[in-house]
C-alpha cells in the first residue's frame, strides 16, 4: 500500500481571539486539504478554537493545551505534540521549535524582532522577553527549517540581509483578502456606511482613515501631523485612528490638542467587521505611511473596498499596492500631506485610484496563498527524511 505522507499544521491561532496571523492559518485550512488529496493533514488546534476546523476527509485534528508562542512548542514540541508518523510540520507563526525531527516548513510574516527589535517590542519589561523568544525563534528557523515561506518578496529580501541561505531556501506568498472587504454600492451600502459614520466619526463630512495598532512603525504621529499640514484649515474633514485600545489616544490626542484639531480627531477600537468595512468605503483616503510592514493589510482591505490608498514608498507597500497607491517618503510629513492634498482636491485621480485599487486587490487570493504554501510542502518532502 503506497504511503500518503502526513502534513502536520500548527492552526493554534484559529481561536476564539483572532490575530492578524489567524486569516493565514484559516486560508490554509479552507483550501489545502482539496488541492492536495494526496496528502494527509493534521491540524493542531487550541482548545478555544472552534470544535471542528474542517469536514474534509484526509484531515484529522489534535488539540494542543500548550500555548502557541510559549515555551513547550519552542523547547519540547515532541513532549506536548505526538508526531510519530508525521512527515512535515510548518509553524504558523514564525518560530522554529527545538528538537523536531521530520521536515519543516516556517511561515515567517516579518523580522521585525531581528531588525528593528524596539519597533516589535510590546510594553512594559514582558515585551523585551517577548522580543528575545521570537528572535530567537526566527533565526533558528533561519539555520534549521527545511523551507520557509514570506508573506512577501519585501519580507524575503529582509530574510536575505540577515541569512542568505535561508532566503534561498524561502517561496514568498502574498496573502490574499477576505471577500467581506468590498465596494458597496448599493442603497444598503450607503446606510451602513451612514450608520458607520454617525457612530465613529459624527460631524464630519468628509474624512482621512488609518487603521492599524499603535506602535512606532505604524507613524501614526506623522500621520497626525501630514492630516493637520493638509487639512488644518478644513474644518469638514476628520481623520479616523481605527487603533486597538492602548496608549494610541493618550500619545495623539495631546499633539491634537495642541495643533488645534482635537475635536476632529477621533480614536475608534473593537470596530465591527461591517463598520471598518463601511469606513473603508466612506472614507476619502486611507493613509498608511508605515515603516515597515511584513505585508500590510490596511491598504489591501482598502483598494478591495474602492478607498484611494496613499502609502510608504518602501518595505511590502508598493509590492502590494501595485500601480494602485500613492507612494511618499514615511519619513517626510510634507510629502505624506501633498499626496494626501491631491487625493482629496482631484477627483478624477481618486477614481482611478479606486478603479486600480479594487482591480489590484482582485489579484490578491488566498486560494493561490495556499497554493505556494503547498509548492514549499512538496519542496521540503523531497529533500530526505531526518
Amino acid at each position: 500500500m503506497t504511503h500518503l505522507p502526513t502534513v502536520c499544521i500548527d492552526c493554534r491561532y484559529i481561536r476564539e481571539r483572532p490575530s492578524g496571523i489567524t486569516p493565514l492559518v484559516q486560508a490554509l485550512v479552507d483550501y489545502l486539504p482539496g488541492l492536495a488529496p494526496d496528502l494527509h493533514f493534521v491540524f493542531l488546534k487550541h482548545p478555544k478554537g472552534p470544535e471542528r476546523l474542517s469536514c474534509a476527509v484526509n484531515v484529522r485534528e489534535v488539540v494542543v493545551r500548550a500555548e502557541a508562542n510559549g515555551p513547550g512548542t519552542m523547547f519540547w514540541l515532541p513532549g506536548v505534540v505526538n508526531l510519530r508518523g508525521i512527515d512535515l510540520y510548518h509553524n504558523t507563526f514564525g518560530v522554529m521549535p527545538h528538537f523536531v525531527r521530520v521536515r519543516t516548513v516556517v511561515m515567517i510574516t516579518d523580522i521585525m524582532q531581528v531588525k528593528h527589535p524596539a519597533w516589535a517590542k510590546g510594553p512594559g519589561g514582558w515585551g523585551w522577553i517577548e522580543v528575545f523568544y521570537k528572535r530567537h525563534g526566527i533565526l533558528h528557523a533561519f539555520q534549521k527549517a527545511t523551507r520557509l515561506v514570506a508573506i512577501s518578496q519585501a519580507t524575503r529580501q529582509e530574510i536575505a540581509s540577515v541569512d542568505a541561505a535561508a532566503a534561498e531556501r524561502t517561496l514568498v506568498a502574498l496573502e490574499g483578502i477576505s471577500p467581506d472587504f468590498h465596494r458597496m454600492d448599493d442603497l444598503e451600502g450607503a446606510r451602513l456606511k451612514q450608520a458607520a459614520c454617525r457612530r465613529h466619526v459624527d460631524g464630519a463630512s468628509r474624512y482621512v482613515l488609518t487603521v492599524g495598532q499603535f506602535s512606532a512603525y505604524k507613524n501614526h504621529e506623522r500621520v497626525l501631523l501630514a492630516f493637520v499640514r493638509a487639512f488644518g484649515s478644513e474644518p469638514d474633514i476628520h481623520l479616523v485612528f481605527v487603533q486597538r485600545l492602548g496608549v494610541g489616544p493618550k500619545t495623539l490626542r495631546p499633539i491634537a490638542r495642541k495643533l488645534g484639531v482635537e475635536s476632529r480627531v477621533h480614536f475608534v477600537h473593537n470596530v465591527p467587521l461591517t463598520d471598518l468595512v463601511s469606513l473603508y468605503n466612506g472614507a476619502m483616503v486611507l493613509c498608511h505611511p508605515s515603516l515597515c510592514e511584513g505585508f500590510g493589510n490596511p491598504p489591501a482591505e482598502a483598494m478591495a473596498c474602492g478607498c484611494p490608498v496613499v502609502t510608504s514608498n518602501r518595505s511590502s507597500m508598493p509590492e502590494v499596492a501595485g500601480d494602485a497607491a500613492l507612494l511618499v517618503n514615511p519619513e517626510d510629513v510634507t510629502d505624506i500631506a501633498q499626496a494626501l492634498t491631491r487625493v482629496a482636491s482631484d477627483p478624477s485621480l481618486a477614481a482611478s485610484m479606486r478603479d486600480k485599487g479594487i482591480a489590484r486587490a482582485a489579484t490578491l487570493s488566498w486560494k493561490r496563498f495556499a497554493e505556494v504554501n503547498l509548492e514549499a510542502y512538496r519542496a521540503a518532502l523531497a529533500e530526505p527524511s531526518l
